[in-house]
């Protein structure tokens, strides 16, 4: 009875961590992405844009559209200057 109960808390823990949406965010201090949109988010319709959590395992941003809100890894240079651009 304890594996059964252990097996579906693994299962629901799973569920829970890896979000099947297109840019999977999860909120919180332990804000990390998952998944990643790869194209460029024009500038009128970025409203916000932060990092994720220092512990997640991709660094990334996390852009907030009037569409919702995207992650974008670091590594991309447009969402890295629009970042700076923001923070300064």
């Amino acid at each position: 009875m304890k594996s059964i109960t252990a097996g579906l808390l693994l299962v629901l823990l799973a569920v829970y961590c890896c979000d099947a949406s297109p840019h999977a965010v999860k909120s919180g201090p332990d804000q990390c992405c998952f998944r990643f949109f790869d194209k460029r988010i024009p500038k009128a319709q970025i409203f916000s844009i932060e990092k994720t959590h220092i512990k997640c395992s991709t660094p990334a941003f996390v852009v907030k559209t009037p569409k919702g809100d995207f992650c974008v890894r670091q590594t991309e240079q447009w969402a890295m200057g629009e970042f700076v651009k923001r923070h300064n």
